[in-house]
């Protein structure tokens, strides 16, 4: 069985910043891309920035030049560091990853924590 945990989420005032962290754990052989995707309330979840294990990364264009995706595959973590924070940035934000579980015979599963919200507002 394999884990995500999220933690970092709070209470920030427009223009701040907050650095989200996302701990892998389980039986993990192998973490492929990973990810962060953010849900506002009434909206559909959206791509706020993936990153590969070999470090490339997208961007949605809205946190583009504001947010900083980066990952430790030695710790099985991945972060998101947030800067120049907006009202709109409030939503729940998850943290997914695409796993090989050990013993799998390498077949990928995508996984997801439970959530951390962000409150930008002054």
């Amino acid at each position: 069985q394999v884990q995500l945990v999220e933690s970092g989420g709070g209470l920030v005032q427009p223009g701040g910043s907050l650095t989200l962290s996302c701990a892998a754990s389980g039986s993990i052989f192998r973490i492929d891309a990973m990810g962060w995707y953010r849900q506002a309330p009434g909206k559909e979840r959206e791509l706020v920035a993936t990153i590969t294990r070999g470090a490339n990364k997208k961007y949605a264009d809205s946190v583009k030049g504001r947010f900083t995706i980066s990952r430790d595959n030695v710790k099985n973590m991945v972060y998101l560091q947030m800067n120049s924070l907006k009202p709109e940035d409030t939503a729940a934000y998850y943290c997914n990853a695409d796993v090989v579980a050990s013993g799998s015979s390498w077949s990928v599963s995508a996984y997801w924590g439970q959530g951390t919200r962000v409150t930008v507002s002054s």
